[in-house]
């Protein structure tokens, strides 16, 4: 294996300093509330309105305002994604059977209460993260939905357009809050005027920051994952594009400086051919100044001849996004398993999983990959189980459990069991 550039890695000094930072605004924000909540985002954001709450005026402003075209991508977008939702969802079933005589087990798929969606807007006012975190617990059916935005400094407002695609997501009630006070907010409620109520799970890609507080959060609410930084692995053969790679490579690189790009090919000419491709597109790039820096710290170029090692490398990677620009394309879908989401072919840009081709963009970072895979219509639906017993299965499954219990030391649960049996032999008695 030969590294044709390498990253450099981040001082875990740095981390750390993420997490104390997290942790001071979200304990501040669960003791003081609403005033701890102002207190940060004016310091970050220069934001505190009478209310953070969007009125319905502003929202019918923004679809009024919105560019009638954009606004008619926005929907395709959207109804592609709830497209591939109700599909999943599709997948899912309730069931009952009668697993034994007279034991009947069964599963039954419940929406969550509540969901608060952070849509990103801070460097990009991102319109499809709210598509994705929206409309998808909506298919679900998830009962109420809090959506929350930075404001834009320059127009003292959430972006009319990241508004527009909230409200016809489906957004039950949208805020102006962003950062980590603004997941705290969801996560607590805040006495808003009208009161917030704090939600059961919180779902959302953001920069260090917001992953790191919805990592702290988790347990007091639920979250869909930790998506952080977004992350891009290009797989590629001698057939490939080099320039169509490092456009994709640069493509996400845009997204922050903290955002890996790598490229693992089995072919040094591709590496050289994409490493100067790389450096002549950023000559006029529209979003140089970003995606250079994340490139020069994070992008990599590995070289890696044998097409065994290339796949276990990929999984120890277990990048976010991983594009497959190889001949044998299947071999690389049949056999990796660590991924948020595969791009096959050429063709196949993360752009389009990113913005609205009907999968879901919310994925996992950070080698999350590893034990997750990203945000779709069954993380909004919990799984339970139910059971009944009747005279005839309490007779069959009382003595083992009775049994087991008893070998563990838990009298009671045994006591509980042989009382259902003696019932049962009591009743038959003449």
């Amino acid at each position: 294996m030969e590294y044709v550039k390498k990253a450099i890695p981040t001082p875990a000094e740095d981390r750390r300093k993420i997490s104390e930072i997290v942790s001071e605004i979200i304990l501040n924000i669960e003791k003081n509330g609403i005033k701890a909540v102002r207190k940060y985002s004016e310091k970050f954001d220069e934001w505190n309105p009478p209310t953070f709450r969007v009125s319905e005026t502003e929202i019918e402003h923004a679809k009024n305002t919105i560019d009638p075209e954009l606004a008619r991508s926005i929907d395709f977008a959207r109804e592609q994604v709830e497209k591939f939702a109700k599909l999943q969802r599709e997948t899912l079933r309730e069931f009952s059977t009668e697993t034994l005589p007279g034991i009947i087990l069964g599963q039954k798929l419940i929406p969550l209460n509540s969901v608060g969606s952070y849509v990103p807007g801070g460097r990009f006012p991102l319109i499809a993260s709210a598509i994705m975190t929206i409309a998808v617990p909506k298919v679900a059916g998830v009962r109420r939905i809090v959506a929350t935005a930075p404001t834009q400094r320059t127009l003292r407002a959430v972006n009319p357009v990241q508004l527009y695609a909230m409200a016809t997501a489906g957004a039950d009630e949208i805020l102006s809050l962003g950062g980590v006070q603004g997941l705290a907010a969801l996560a607590f409620g805040i006495e808003d005027t009208p009161p917030i109520e704090g939600v059961d799970m919180i779902v959302g890609a953001g920069n260090a920051y917001v992953a790191e507080a919805k990592r702290q959060l988790f347990g007091r609410v639920g979250i869909d994952l930790l998506a952080g930084p977004t992350e891009i692995l290009v797989i590629a053969d001698d057939t490939a594009d080099p320039k169509l790679v490092a456009a994709d490579l640069l493509g996400q690189a845009e997204h922050g400086p903290n955002s890996p790009a790598i490229l693992l090919t089995d072919s040094k000419r591709i590496a050289t051919a994409v490493l100067d491709e790389i450096e002549r597109l950023l000559i006029t790039w529209p979003t140089a100044a970003i995606a250079r820096e994340a490139w020069n710290t994070l992008g990599q170029i590995i070289v890696e001849p044998e097409r065994e090692l290339q796949l276990r490398l990929a999984d120890q990677i277990a990048s976010e996004h991983v594009e497959v620009h190889a001949e044998d394309w299947k071999w690389f879908l049949d056999n990796l398993t660590n991924y948020g989401s595969l791009f096959i072919g050429p063709n196949a840009t993360v752009a389009y999983g990113d913005k609205g081709i009907g999968t879901n963009h919310v994925l996992p970072t950070s080698k999350a990959a590893r034990y997750t895979g990203g945000l779709w219509v069954g993380k909004f639906l919990k799984t339970v189980t139910w059971q009944k017993v009747s005279d005839d299965g309490n007779r069959l499954i009382a003595p083992t459990i009775a049994a087991v219990s008893a070998a563990e030391g838990m009298a009671g649960h045994a006591i509980t069991a042989r009382m259902r049996l003696e019932g049962v032999e009591a009743a038959l008695r003449p």
